[in-house]
């Protein structure tokens, strides 16, 4: 049976993976891989039901509810303020065509690093990105990954940062989202550097081998009309279209509340309350400023909810499913494994945590799975919080933007209508190989100093 759990917990894994790249809900998915985990296992499949999964997918709902809303509210009014355009503008304007890419990059992470919802900061710049990239006739298919690496990259993993894979690790080592020291900061700066000149080098080589601006041929159509559709939904607008944007220092302003209210409360109370403390002011500062530029704030903060339930529900899917995986003998040896493995403990945290974030396609689902075994085991031996918090936010963005992983898939397809063929080989070296070098680098600095 122990041959079989381990067969079936591979084969739900592979499963898993093959379904969410197919298209199927995550959640049905999810679903089906934990039954074929159960019964492979040799677990009561009623328990493993009824209890592991639906404790593990309630109990991430129960703890991370409030910030999900709140943060999907807070990139909603973000969006229909125009605030997100403004900013994206901006930096358009100020970077110009010669520098796309990074200007793509810059606004992305920008607002990623202020709070702003992934899928919202995704939507918000692709028509940016497009203008950019098509002025400087460089190839679409880079697109995407200039998207996701600003978005879940270095903004997501760094000190201060308000994204929730910063926010998880504070809970299971009492530590503050600026935790990890210069190591940390240095880790971002690397990241951020490091993958935005190797994306530079590879549009130029395309360019260099002939590739221009093209939209991708079996979606143009369908980008042609949703920007008809759009168009017509819009109200009159005058000519100089710049005039009914919101002034840039007013759209960043907000941003810049929501980082500075968590960094600094988070000193005095529990991080994720003061996470909620800092989205909270955050939404009423854009609400308070942009008031002229808010319609349908009902509908907005409906919309919201609605986008933060279907996040959160497929997250916690993700996490159920880990959760009947931890009961297999199979987990607990590879677990095991990692905890006896010769070499510094961080090593072991470091490689356990990206794993189980690679096998769930979610940096913030494989971190609910991974640190509640994880974080115990490595505090009893006396590691030191602030490291392990750092490295546990590192891990997380190294291999979880596989293929499967959500947003990666939305950005390719939904947001770029691209397809992972053309475009899904730079999202992997930038979101995955370059995080996944600086991740053992910083383990190997933390260990020596």
């Amino acid at each position: 049976m122990d041959i079989v759990g381990t067969a079936g917990l591979i084969i739900s894994l592979a499963l898993l993976i093959y379904l969410t790249m197919k298209g199927v809900n995550i959640v049905i998915a999810a679903l089906i891989c934990s039954v074929l985990t159960a019964v492979t296992g040799g677990l009561n499949l009623q328990t493993a039901m009824m209890e592991n999964y639906m404790n593990g997918f309630t109990d991430y709902f129960a703890s991370w509810f409030l910030v999900f809303l709140l943060g999907a509210i807070f990139g909603k009014v973000m969006q229909v303020t125009k605030s997100a355009e403004a900013i994206a503008q901006w930096i358009q304007r100020t970077l110009g065509t010669k520098r796309a890419v990074f200007a793509v990059v810059a606004a992305a992470a920008i607002m990623t690093y202020g709070g702003v919802s992934l899928f919202v900061v995704g939507f918000a710049v692709y028509p940016i990105a497009v203008s950019l990239f098509r002025a400087a006739n460089l190839p679409h298919r880079f697109i995407p990954a200039a998207l996701v690496f600003g978005s879940i990259s270095f903004t997501m993993t760094a000190p201060g940062s308000p994204e929730i894979q910063n926010i998880i690790p504070t809970e299971h080592f009492g530590t503050t989202p600026a935790a990890g020291g210069w190591i940390g900061v240095v880790s971002a700066l690397l990241i951020m550097v490091a993958g935005g000149l190797w994306l530079s080098l590879l549009v130029k080589k395309a360019v260099k081998n002939g590739e221009t601006f093209e939209l991708p041929g079996e979606n143009s159509s369908r980008n042609e009309m949703a920007a008809a559709v759009e168009k017509a939904e819009e109200p009159e607008q005058t000519p100089d279209r710049k005039q009914e944007l919101p002034n840039v220092f007013a759209a960043l302003l907000p941003l810049l509340v929501v980082i500075g209210a968590l960094n600094i409360l988070s000193m005095f109370m529990n991080p994720t309350a003061a996470l909620l403390v800092a989205l909270v002011a955050g939404i009423t500062l854009v609400c308070t400023l942009m008031f002229r530029f808010l319609h349908a704030f009902w509908d907005s903060m409906a919309s919201g909810t609605q986008n933060a339930l279907v996040a959160l529900a497929n997250t916690c899917a993700v996490v159920g499913f880990g959760s009947v995986a931890a009961q297999v003998s199979a987990f607990s040896r590879v677990v095991d494994g990692l905890v006896n493995m010769p070499g510094p403990p961080l090593l072991g945290l470091a490689i356990g945590v990206t794993v189980i974030c690679g096998i769930t396609g979610s940096a913030s689902g494989g971190l609910g799975i991974a640190l509640p075994i994880l974080a115990p085991i490595y505090l009893g031996q006396g590691v030191h919080p602030g490291d392990m918090h750092r490295v546990s936010a590192l891990a997380s963005g190294g291999i979880d933007s596989l293929p499967h992983n959500g947003y990666v898939v939305t950005t390719i397809r939904v947001i770029c209508g691209e397809s992972h063929a053309r475009a899904y080989k730079p999202i992997f070296l930038l979101s995955v190989v370059v995080p996944c070098i600086v991740l053992f680098l910083a383990v190997f600095l933390y260990t020596i100093f």
